[in-house]
């Protein structure tokens, strides 16, 4: 670490002096301290006591924010000769944040995303040597890290990412018994999800509404039929005819085993349908079992997780959430900002269990006994429920596959346009061809635009 550390140094000291003047002046200015309550972790008071200020979600398991700012940033922040300062905020709320602190020019040193943050790689810093500092001590991490945080036109790393969040099947395992079938491919969703219906008037909830769960889900379903925005060149592929046939297949989904609820959700609505019983499937990350679990909800122990569903062409999922840090240009810290994430993969255990197994490592040499820990979970009901994870890293993939994430891949998921798409075909607004030709449109300006900014 300590060539690491030399090596971050050098490129520290390496700005222009005008930025060393304006990061001078503006140390004595904490925006987090003066404008939100914080967490502060106090180390040793002396003249040589650096400050490190970051912003975090409110995680979904309390515990594990508990963990991060009283026990680890304060263990870290002790080693390290840094106060440490805190601030939580809820997820809706990072990008408006982001916003914020670019337009102030001030702010946090190191500030997280639950999205590849690619709309913002001229305000941040290049990731790169925190990725080589991660590879030496922790081997490679996988491709969704990457894929998720590095720009291949610009070659720049406007992020880094040390975990993220599968996106399984949740499903009533007692109404699925009764019908004789279980939820392995999409088909067998659509067909087993017209049987409960009719004889429990219990349908699915796939959204189909501008919100992260929807943007997810459909892009699982896509990328199984064979489909996708881009190919693994970044290259606008979207109209296709295996993309002509998933607008097919979630229109027919839509007719026989939904209601028209999923019009209008939130990102909790599946939540909410699975937890009350008022469904019988789903896609989405482990918010639902864990909280069934943690609540003590006595219908828990009937909502069972699947791998992602297989389509004609493979069996993919969608991140649910990626975890996504970056440094700003203008952090008052940079060193220390970058050391932190260096020494936070080295917790990845820890992330894993405190989240409850919410957060997968992108470094699964940090995790050795991934497998053992998810096979044999007290909280569950099968106690190996989570099994499902044993292969997850071969199912999941980010945002932008096959490709990576890039500001267009950014600006289609934050437009929506992917879920208006199928929600105008599967009511019958438009036909199919019409949806398709029209959502193509949209994201064809949008992927000329950043091409002709150099960005793509």
């Amino acid at each position: 670490m300590k060539v690491v550390m030399e090596k971050i140094k050098a490129k520290a000291t390496n700005f222009p002096s005008s930025r060393r003047r304006f990061l001078k002046s503006a140390g004595a200015l904490s925006l987090a301290a003066n404008l939100w309550p914080a967490i502060i972790i106090p180390g040793r008071a002396d003249a040589s006591q650096k400050t490190l200020k970051i912003l975090q979600w409110h995680h979904f398991i309390p515990e594990f924010d508990t963990w991060f700012n009283n026990v680890y940033v304060k263990e870290w922040g002790e080693k390290n000769n840094t106060r440490v300062i805190v601030d939580n905020v809820g997820m809706t709320s990072l990008h408006s944040r982001a916003v914020a602190e670019i337009s102030a020019q001030r702010g946090h040193d190191i500030f997280f995303f639950l999205s590849p943050p690619a709309l913002y790689e001229d305000h941040v810093i290049d990731h790169r040597e925190v990725y080589e500092a991660c590879e030496s001590k922790y081997g490679q991490p996988l491709a969704i890290a990457k894929k998720s945080t590095y720009n291949t036109k610009t070659q720049k790393y406007y992020g880094f990412s040390d975990s993220y969040v599968p996106d399984p099947i949740n499903y009533r395992k007692d109404l699925w018994d009764d019908i004789g079938m279980y939820p392995d491919t999409w088909e067998d969703i659509r067909i087993g999800g017209r049987k409960i219906k009719q004889k429990h008037g219990i349908p699915i909830g796939i959204g189909l509404a501008p919100e992260l769960d929807t943007n997810m889900s459909l892009r699982s379903i896509m990328a199984s039929f064979g489909a996708s925005v881009q190919d693994a060149n970044g290259h606008l592929v979207l109209k296709s005819p295996q993309m002509l046939e998933t607008i097919k297949f979630v229109k027919a989904l839509y007719q026989e085993a939904m209601t028209d609820e999923v019009f209008t959700w939130d990102a909790s609505s599946n939540n909410r349908l699975m937890l009350s019983g008022r469904g019988s499937l789903t896609a989405n990350a482990i918010s639902i079992t864990r909280a069934g679990e943690n609540q003590k909800i006595s219908l828990s122990d009937r909502i069972w997780l699947a791998k992602a569903a297989k389509g004609p062409v493979q069996r993919i999922g969608f991140n649910h959430l990626i975890d996504c840090y970056v440094i700003w240009k203008f952090a008052e810290n940079m060193e220390g900002a970058q050391q932190f994430l260096v020494d936070y993969v080295s917790q990845s255990r820890s992330i894993f269990l405190k989240s409850q197994f919410y957060n997968f490592p992108c470094y699964p040499n940090t995790v050795p006994d991934l497998n053992q820990l998810i096979s044999q979970d007290p909280r569950a009901t099968p106690i190996d429920k989570y099994k499902v994870f044993d292969d997850v890293s071969e199912w999941t993939v980010n945002v932008g596959f096959p490709g990576y994430a890039n500001v267009a891949i950014d600006e289609v998921f934050n437009k929506w346009v992917l879920p208006k798409m199928f929600a105008q075909a599967a009511v019958g607004k438009v036909s199919v061809d019409e949806a398709l030709e029209q959502g193509y449109q949209e994201v064809q300006k949008i992927y000329d635009a950043w091409s002709a900014r150099g960005k793509i």
